[in-house]
């Protein structure tokens, strides 16, 4: 199922469990963070190990950098 896909569902669990499931990698990373040890994901259809010190620059960044440039409006 896609993200649109998911946030158009009937059952009111399956909308929410985008928003649960972002929270829970969060939550991984700052405990990676933490811990010192890195998390795991797939990227690209692979697996990407992500140390510690690489999460730690991550969340140093600000929202608008992880983000990239927002679009501006036409007008």
């Amino acid at each position: 199922m896609k993200i649109k896909d998911i946030s158009e569902a009937r059952d009111p669990d399956l909308r929410a469990s985008m928003a649960a499931l972002q929270r829970a990698a969060a939550l991984a990373r700052k405990t990676a963070i933490q811990t010192d040890t890195g998390i795991v994901v797939v990227k690209g259809g692979r697996l990407v190990r992500i140390s510690a010190d690489e999460l730690r620059l991550e969340s140093d960044q600000t929202p608008d950098e992880k983000q990239g440039p927002r679009p501006t409006k036409a007008g």
